[in-house]
């Protein structure tokens, strides 16, 4: 918890607003992910009927 997100899971587990914070950033994080998985995945596929 301390190395990927600064905080201490006491502080996580007290804090409501501190939770919110990094459950967003977790959010945002999985969107972009899912985003450049998606991007890769039409440039494999484009480049594959390229090829045929």
């Amino acid at each position: 918890m301390h190395s990927a997100h600064g905080i201490g899971y006491e502080v996580y587990s007290r804090h409501h607003t501190v939770r919110m914070k990094v459950e967003k950033r977790r959010k945002m994080d999985y969107i972009k992910c899912r985003r450049l998985v998606a991007d890769l995945d039409r440039l494999v596929h484009y480049n594959n009927r390229l090829k045929i």
